[in-house]
């Protein structure tokens, strides 16, 4: 296995027995249980709708198989780790969808619709303009790249706070990693919200292994804690015309916005910091904040 020493999660590139190459998320992380769950349940559904998700499997691991890794963080992660973990198929030379790529990638508004519905279905806001969790792939060959969705752990974040959360609730997806594409979300509410049925979401949260959902405190049995989860992603189905975001800046508004809190941050260091050179030789002062954003 290779660790991936990047991310909250530090997942690892792991060779499996089944002759698979898969990204393992490891239950040993301090994101804990209910991000793997996330990952399947949004991942699941992703897939179930007919976006690109990749296969996810469970992986059964062996701490022994990393007994020679030096990084103790690392081996300590492992070490917790033993038995049961999430693995997702690695894509072989994909991507990040970076604001420098999506600057000349093509999304068709529809298919960024539906993916920004499945974000605010869900309540996943990790997927902004600057960490989109978005992969391009395949990125050789004649076959043509497509776009396809990973890291779901810090989705359906009312699974945090259970009885404070409203099925109803808006977020902010003004900063969308594809708001920029003028997401037709309408047109996307209106083909994948009647496809979200009670028999498609109790398929998909019987997937999650019951060990992941005993921990859930307010609930007596791993059924109880999957009925909360079918009857509230229902409840927000039913209630998409609450929560559908429509308002997305363009390109140009958002990187506006940028460079004003650049400029504002810039404004409020001291002389001395707003010398200090970038590693290109260029002090902060000069620095173009707008370019992050393309």
């Amino acid at each position: 296995m290779t660790p991936l020493h990047s991310g909250g999660s530090v997942p690892g590139v792991v060779e499996a027995d089944d002759d698979g190459t898969y990204v393992v998320k490891f239950t040993g992380s301090a994101q804990g249980h209910k991000a793997l769950v996330a990952e399947i349940i949004v991942g699941e559904l992703a897939r179930a709708l007919g976006l690109r998700f990749p296969e996810l499997v469970l992986v059964h691991f062996d701490p022994a198989v990393a007994a020679a890794e030096p990084h103790q963080e690392v081996r300590e992660l492992l070490n917790a780790s033993a038995g049961v973990n999430l693995g997702m198929d690695y894509l072989p030379g994909a991507r990040d969808l970076t604001p420098e790529i999506a600057r000349t990638f093509p999304v068709d508004p529809l298919e960024a619709g539906r993916i920004v519905w499945l974000d605010a279905l869900t309540v996943n806001v990790d997927r902004t303009v600057h960490s989109s969790n978005l992969m391009v792939w395949p990125t050789l060959g004649t076959v043509p790249a497509r776009l396809w969705l990973i890291d779901h752990g810090a989705a359906l974040v009312f699974h945090h706070r259970w009885d404070t959360t409203a099925p109803g609730r808006r977020y902010d997806f003004r900063h969308h990693a594809l708001g920029g594409y003028g997401p037709d979300v309408r047109a996307a509410d209106a083909e994948l919200a009647p496809r979200v049925t009670e028999e498609l979401l109790r398929g998909i949260v019987a997937e999650v292994p019951d060990a992941w959902l005993a921990e859930d405190a307010g609930f007596a049995t791993p059924d109880d804690v999957r009925d909360a989860y079918v009857g509230y992603l229902l409840d927000r189905v039913r209630l998409s015309h609450e929560w559908l975001p429509t308002d997305f800046p363009s390109r140009e508004e958002l990187a506006a916005e940028e460079a004003a809190r650049a400029a504002k941050t810039q404004a409020g260091r001291p002389e001395w910091l707003k010398r200090v050179p970038d590693l290109h030789g260029k002090p902060a002062a000069e620095q173009d904040w707008s370019v992050h954003l393309g």
